[in-house]
C-alpha cells in the first residue's frame, strides 16, 4: 500500500512538533464479518500553527474533527495518513473510520473456528499495525494513555491492557457468528485508561475464549490477577496450572533480580489462532501462538521453548513496556534483554536447568547463521524506516544481542549489571530511552568504560573465528600455545573475548573435562603461556562454557576425538558446542558434508538434550539434501532415512528421542521400503512400542505418504473429516501441496499466488508442502515463475503474506547453479527494488551459494 512507510526523519520531526497525552478509542465489533467501526479521540499538544499527520489504515474515514471544527476527509485522508493542518497549543482530534479485519496476523485478526463456527479476534501491532485498528501517532516515543471502549456480543470475553470491566448491556443486534447472521445480546465494556505506553503494546482480544483465572502476590504486596485463555475448542488441552506455575516462578525471579515490582495491574496470557510469531509483549495481555497449547505429543524442546517464551514476554513488561526504545534502532535491546533474562530465569528458577545448552544449540546457531549472511548488520542496526524494522526481527536482534549481553554480564559482573538495570528502570520508567541511557547506569555500578565495548560489539557486524595454534614436543606437551582470531574480509573487526579453554580426556567412563583456564583474547593472536608444558589432551575446546560469541575450530586431534567419541562427552553444554563447531565447519566447506553426516549418525543416539537433538536433526537433513555432492545425494538421503528408522526402533519406548527420530524419518522417507514403514505406522500394522500415533503425528505421516505418492486427495479429505479444526485445515493444505505431480504443484502455487483469500497460516502450510519434492524436477519450472511473481506479490499483499510467499516458495531445495544464476540475475536487474524483498532474495542467494561451496568440498573429499 503506497504511503504506509514511516521514516526515522519523519518520526523525529513529528516528535519535535507533537506531544501526546491520551487516547479514547471506541470500537464496535458488531458491524459484520468484514469491517468494524472505530472512533478515535486524541488529545495532544503541539507547536501552534504547525501541521502534522496521524497514521491510519482504514477502508474509509467518515469524519474528522480538529478542535471542534469539522474537516473534509476526502481532502485529508490518503496513503494511510490523516493530515492535520493549523494545530493549536492544545488539540483534540476525533476521527471516525471504518476498519477492516485481517486474516494476515496484522492489525485486528479475525478467525472463524472450523470446529464450532465461533469467531475469535486478536490484535497484533508490532511494528506499525495499531493504525489498522484506530487512528494513532504510530511511533514508540509518542507515548500516551489509552482508554478503550468496546461493543461486542455480550457472551464474549473482552481483554485489553487494563483489567476487564463489567459489561453494560446494549440491547440486541444482528451480528456475525462465523458465516451465519444471528440475533444476539450486545454489551459495551469501558476500560480504565492504561498507564503511559507506546501504541504498539496496546491490545484487544475478543471472542468466546475459554479462561482459567488465578492470582499472585507481587513483592510490593499487590494482588495481581492472572488469566490464561484459549479457544473453547482447545480448552481441554490447556494446561493452565503449569502455565501459572511458570509465570509465578518468573515473577518472583524478575522482581528479585530487578528489585522493581511488576509495573502493571494484571497479567493475562492468551493463546490465539493463526499467529505469525511466538508471542507478543502487549502490556498485561500477552498473546502466544496456539502451537503452545499441546493437543498432541510434542518434543521436550517444544515444552522448554514454551517456558522460555513465557519468561521472555514477562521480562518485556519491564524492558520494552515500562521503559521503551525511542526509535526502532534499539529494538535489539528490547529483544536481546528479554532473550538473555528469559534464558537466565528458566535455568535458575524452573526445572529446565540446562537452558544455556538450549541457548547454544538453538539461539546461537541462529545468530551465527544470520551473522554470516550478506544482509548482516550491527546489533545496533541502522533503521531508516518501518520497512527496515520489519526485516530486522532476526538472529542478530535476538540471539546475537543476547549472546553479547551474556558476555557483558560476565565482564561487568552480574550484581553490578542488575543494580544498573534497577536504576535504569527507576530513572526512566514510562519513558523512552536510547542505548546510552542503559550503558550509563552499567558504567556507574561496574566502574568500566563501555564506550569501546559498545563500538566493537554493538556497532560492527560479523562473527569472529577462534582457532588453537600450538607446537608440541616429543612427549606430547605444548611448547607453545596461542589463540588465533580471524574475521570475515567484509567485516574485519577483531574483538575482545573472555573465554574458557577446556582440556578433556577420553576414557572408558566417558569424555570429561580435566582442566580449564579462563583468559581474555584480543587481537589477531593471543599467547597462552599457562598451557605451555601441559600434555596435549584428547580434546581441547575453546570458548568452553560458552562465555563469548565466536565460532571455534578444533585441532586435528580434537576433531578425531569428537568424530570417535562425541556421544561420550558427559556435559551437555560441551556437546552442544562441539556439534556447533562441526556444523560451522561444514557450512564453511572446511568439513566435508559426508563426514558430518557420518559423525552425526555415529553419535546422535546418545544425545539427550532435546533442543540439541532437534537442531542436529535439522542440520543432518540439510547436509544430506543440499550439502553433499549431488552425485551421492540420493544414496545419502536413503542411508540417513534408514538410519533414523533404526534409531527410532532402538530408542527407549515412549522417549523424546524415539519421537524425534520418527518425525525426522517421516520427513525423509522416499524409498519404497521407507514408505511401507510410514504406511505401517500410519495404519497401525507396524506399531512401535511406546509411540502413540496421535492426531498431529498422524498428519505428519500422512504428509509423508502424500509426498511419496502413497496418499491422495481422498485420504487427505478423509483425515480432515476426522479433524475439522484449524490445525487440521493447515495440515491438509500442507499435505495437498506435498502431492508429487506437476498438476498438484501447480494447484498449490495457484491457491496462494493467484488467489489472495488464504489466511497467513494456510499460506505458510502450503509453502511447507510445496517444497517437499523427492523429484526436484517438479520445482524447476518455478524458478522463473517465482521471480516473475515476486514484485507483484510485494506490491499487492500485506507484509506478512508477502514474506510468507517469498520465504516459503523460493525453490531452495534445488540448491544448484541454475537457481543461483537466476537469483543473481534478478538482483542485478532489480537494483531499485524495495529493500525488504531485495534482502530476502539476497539471503536466499547466499544460502544457495553456500550449498554449492559445500557440495564442491564434499566432491573433492
Amino acid at each position: 500500500m503506497p504511503g504506509t512507510n514511516l521514516t526515522r526523519e519523519e518520526a523525529r520531526e513529528r516528535a519535535s512538533i507533537v506531544s501526546t497525552e491520551r487516547y479514547e478509542v471506541a470500537l464496535d465489533l458488531t458491524q459484520g464479518p468484514e469491517t468494524f467501526a472505530a472512533e478515535t479521540t486524541i488529545h495532544f499538544s503541539a507547536q501552534p500553527g504547525a501541521a502534522t499527520f496521524v497514521d491510519l489504515i482504514a477502508d474509509s474515514v467518515e469524519r474528522i474533527e480538529l478542535n471542534g471544527e469539522s474537516l473534509d476527509p476526502a481532502g485529508l485522508f490518503a496513503d494511510s495518513r490523516v493530515q492535520l493542518p493549523g494545530l493549536a497549543a492544545e488539540n483534540t482530534v476525533r476521527i471516525v473510520s471504518t476498519q477492516r479485519y485481517t486474516n494476515t496476523g496484522e492489525g485486528l485478526h479475525r478467525f472463524v473456528d472450523p470446529a464450532d463456527g465461533e469467531v475469535y479476534l486478536y490484535s497484533q501491532f508490532e511494528v506499525p499495525d495499531s493504525r489498522r485498528m484506530f487512528a494513532v501517532f504510530e511511533q514508540p516515543d509518542l507515548k500516551a494513555t489509552f482508554q478503550f471502549t468496546v461493543t461486542a456480543p455480550a457472551r464474549w470475553q473482552i481483554v485489553s491492557n487494563q483489567p476487564t470491566p463489567a459489561p453494560v448491556p446494549a440491547g440486541r443486534k444482528a451480528g456475525a457468528q462465523g458465516t451465519d447472521w444471528t440475533e444476539q445480546d450486545i454489551a459495551t465494556w469501558t476500560f480504565e485508561p492504561t498507564p503511559v505506553m507506546s501504541s504498539y503494546i496496546t491490545a484487544l482480544i475478543a471472542g468466546p475464549y475459554s479462561v482459567v483465572r488465578s492470582e499472585l502476590i507481587s513483592r510490593d504486596g499487590r494482588t495481581i490477577p492472572l488469566g490464561v485463555f484459549c479457544r473453547a475448542s482447545l480448552s481441554e488441552y490447556l494446561d493452565a496450572d503449569y502455565i501459572f506455575e511458570k509465570t509465578r516462578e518468573g515473577f518472583a525471579f524478575f522482581e528479585e533480580q530487578f528489585d522493581y515490582p511488576y509495573p502493571f495491574d494484571k497479567y493475562d496470557q492468551l493463546f490465539v489462532p493463526e499467529y505469525n510469531m511466538g508471542a507478543m509483549e502487549n502490556a498485561g495481555a500477552i498473546t502466544f501462538t496456539e502451537a503452545y497449547v499441546f493437543r498432541s505429543q510434542v518434543t521436550d524442546a517444544m515444552r522448554e521453548r514454551r517456558v522460555v517464551t513465557i519468561l521472555h514476554e514477562l521480562a518485556h513488561m519491564w524492558f520494552g513496556d515500562l521503559v521503551t526504545m525511542r526509535w526502532w534502532n534499539d529494538l535489539w535491546l528490547n529483544e536481546s534483554f528479554a532473550e538473555y533474562m528469559s534464558t537466565l530465569g528458566v535455568a535458575e528458577a524452573t526445572e529446565w536447568t540446562e537452558c544455556w545448552t538450549t541457548f547454544v544449540a538453538s539461539e546461537k546457531s541462529w545468530a551465527y547463521r544470520q551473522d554470516q549472511l550478506p544482509s548482516t548488520h550491527p546489533i545496533v542496526a541502522p533503521i531508516r524506516d518501518l520497512e527496515d524494522v520489519l526485516v530486522n526481527f532476526d538472529g542478530i536482534t535476538y540471539a546475537k544481542g543476547a549472546s553479547v549481553l551474556k558476555q557483558l554480564v560476565a565482564w561487568v559482573g552480574r550484581e553490578p549489571f542488575m543494580r544498573g538495570v534497577h536504576d535504569y528502570f527507576v530513572k526512566h520508567h514510562h519513558g523512552n530511552t536510547e542505548l546510552g541511557d542503559l550503558l550509563a547506569e552499567l558504567e556507574a555500578h561496574s566502574g568500566r568504560n563501555l564506550a569501546e565495548w559498545s563500538k566493537l560489539w554493538l556497532e560492527t557486524a560479523g562473527v569472529n573465528t577462534l582457532r588453537p595454534v600450538f607446537e608440541i614436543d616429543a612427549e606430547g606437551r605444548y611448547t607453545s600455545f596461542a589463540i588465533e582470531q580471524t574475521a570475515a574480509p567484509d567485516y574485519p573487526t577483531l574483538r575482545p573475548h573472555r573465554i574458557g579453554v577446556g582440556l578433556y580426556a577420553a576414557s572408558e567412563e566417558g569424555v570429561r573435562r580435566v582442566h580449564r583456564i579462563e583468559l581474555d583474547v584480543d587481537g589477531a593472536r593471543t599467547e597462552v603461556p599457562e598451557l605451555v608444558g601441559t600434555a596435549q589432551p584428547d580434546l581441547l575446546l575453546l570458548n568452553d562454557d560458552d562465555l563469548s560469541y565466536a565460532k571455534i575450530r578444533l585441532d586435528e586431534r580434537s576433531l578425531a576425538t569428537a568424530a570417535e567419541r562425541l556421544g561420550d562427552v558427559e556435559d551437555s553444554l560441551a556437546r552442544a558446542l562441539l556439534w556447533g563447531t562441526l556444523w560451522d565447519a561444514t557450512r564453511d566447506a572446511e568439513l566435508p558434508a559426508s563426514r558430518f553426516v557420518d559423525i552425526v549418525l555415529s553419535h546422535i543416539a546418545a544425545e539427550d538434550a532435546s533442543t540439541t537433538l532437534r537442531t542436529l536433526l535439522g542440520q543432518l537433513l540439510l547436509a544430506a539434501s543440499s550439502y553433499v555432492d549431488p552425485s551421492r545425494r540420493a544414496e545419502t538421503l536413503e542411508r540417513v532415512g534408514d538410519a533414523l528408522w533404526r534409531l527410532a526402533v532402538d530408542a527407549e519406548p515412549g522417549s523424546d528421542r524415539q519421537f524425534q527420530f520418527v518425525k525426522s524419518f517421516a520427513q525423509l522417507a522416499a524409498s519404497e521400503d521407507q514408505l511401507d514403514t510410514v504406511q505401517g505406522l500410519f495404519d497401525g500394522s507396524l506399531p512401535l512400542d511406546g509411540l502413540d500415533i496421535d492426531t498431529d503425528l498422524g498428519w505428519e505421516l500422512l504428509i509423508a505418504l502424500a509426498a511419496g505418492g502413497r496418499a491422495g486427495e481422498e485420504q487427505i479429505e478423509s483425515r480432515l473429516a476426522e479433524d475439522r479444526t484449524a490445525t487440521g485445515n493447515q495440515s491438509a493444505a500442507h499435505a495437498r501441496a506435498a502431492l508429487p505431480t506437476a498438476e498438484d504443484k501447480a494447484r498449490a502455487w495457484a491457491s496462494v499466488f493467484e488467489e489472495s483469500d488464504k489466511p497467513n497460516a494456510i499460506v505458510r502450510a502450503t509453502g511447507l508442502g510445496f517444497g517437499r519434492a523427492h523429484d526436484r524436477g517438479l520445482l524447476e519450472p518455478y524458478v522463473e515463475r517465482f521471480f516473475e511473481a515476486l514484485l507483484p506479490v510485494w506490491e499487492s499483499r500485506s507484509y506478512a503474506i508477502a514474506e510468507e510467499l517469498i520465504e516459503g516458495f523460493y525453490p531452495a531445495e534445488l540448491a544448484d547453479q541454475r537457481l543461483a544464476d537466476a537469483t543473481r540475475a534478478w538482483l542485478d536487474a532489480h537494483a531499485d527494488a524495495p529493500a525488504a524483498p531485495r534482502r530476502m532474495v539476497t539471503e536466499h542467494l547466499a544460502g544457495v551459494e553456500r550449498a554449492l561451496r559445500a557440495q564442491q568440498a564434499d566432491r573433492e573429499a
